[in-house]
């Protein structure tokens, strides 16, 4: 006898850890924002690998055309 669960996987929300090569004029950027990040908040500045992961994140959240673009993809799979 087979019973349907509500729940029918665990989501992996592990890190991913990923290697990747900046433009240096990029990294440069990154060190000035963590910087100007120290400043603003008056903690430590933050290690510039640190700040990639909230920018994408942000970057998608707020990127309309990807938002839309991706509710048509998923309603076509």
């Amino acid at each position: 006898m087979t019973t349907k669960l509500k729940l029918s996987s665990v989501p992996d929300d592990k890190p991913v850890k990923l290697t990747v090569e900046l433009a240096p004029d990029v990294y440069r950027d990154l060190l000035d924002y963590a910087a100007v990040m120290a400043r603003e908040t008056g903690q430590a500045t933050p290690e510039p690998a640190k700040l990639i992961a909230p920018m994408l994140q942000r970057f998608m959240a707020t990127d309309r055309a990807f938002a839309r673009l991706r509710k048509i993809q998923i309603r076509s799979s």
